[in-house]
């Protein structure tokens, strides 16, 4: 909260919102704020956006507050390094920890890949919300050199979505085993996969196998279950898939 202090937030809002003029410890104190406190709370959190992003104007994209009042950061790839250097070393911000780094993957967009950096002020009991943009190819700026815990982070992220990290000190998958082909958090990829894992009494094992679904009386589709919905899919393919079913029906 302090950060907020330098830029413009009453000490007054404050000490309604912790009962004490000098505060209490977060982890013995809950606050109770009203809806007139939350709406000044938010405007302060805005201002505090805006105000790194004309610190940086080169890489913040755009700054807003959610209905959940958090601060969120929209900044080009370029500007991962330096806005993350800027909120963990600048005096108002001080967010030295990476809580935790993800993605998620949105498949109509032309960057389908968002990224997520959530970051906390241990200092100020704050946090913010640092989200950039990649696709299949795009490679994106490895934070490892600011912060130490977005190794298995990226890692991670790697693995599971396919967004390559440059200058990561050991890019490998950190989740799937030895060969695995893929990345299965993409909404492309099959819920069945491609290959099954199974021990092998006589080669004393574990042996990975392309998969066989061979059970009577039952149809397998390995499209992923993303694909059927038809807001993802053209207008031409809904028409085709509609005209197959009712000749299946006919038939």
């Amino acid at each position: 909260m302090a950060f907020l202090l330098r830029y413009g937030l009453s000490r007054s809002i404050l000490m309604k919102t912790t009962g004490n003029s000098k505060g209490i410890h977060p982890f013995f104190r809950s606050v109770s704020v009203q809806p007139a406190q939350r709406d000044e709370w938010r405007y302060e959190l805005a201002r505090y956006g805006s105000y790194v992003a004309e610190s940086m104007p080169k890489y913040v994209e755009r700054a807003q507050v959610t209905y959940q009042n958090e601060l969120e950061l929209f900044i080009h790839p370029d500007g991962i390094v330096p806005v993350l250097t800027f909120l963990r070393d600048h005096t108002s911000a001080q967010f030295k920890s990476l809580a935790d780094l993800t993605a998620v993957d949105i498949p109509k967009r032309p960057y389908r890949f968002e990224l997520v950096y959530n970051l906390l002020s241990l200092r100020f009991n704050s946090r913010i919300r640092v989200k950039t943009y990649a696709d299949e190819l795009m490679p994106v700026e490895s934070a490892t050199s600011v912060f130490k815990a977005a190794d298995w982070f990226e890692r991670e992220v790697w693995d599971m979505y396919g967004i390559f990290f440059a200058n990561h000190p050991d890019l490998r998958r950190i989740l799937t085993d030895y060969g695995f082909e893929g990345h299965p958090l993409r909404k492309d990829f099959p819920l069945s996969g491609f290959v099954e894992i199974r021990y092998d009494d006589e080669l004393k094992r574990v042996v990975q196998e392309p998969l066989e679904l061979a059970q009577e009386f039952r149809k397998f589709d390995l499209k992923s279950t993303w694909e059927q919905f038809p807001a993802h899919r053209k207008q031409e393919q809904i028409e085709g898939a509609v005209e197959a079913d009712e000749k299946k029906k006919t038939d």
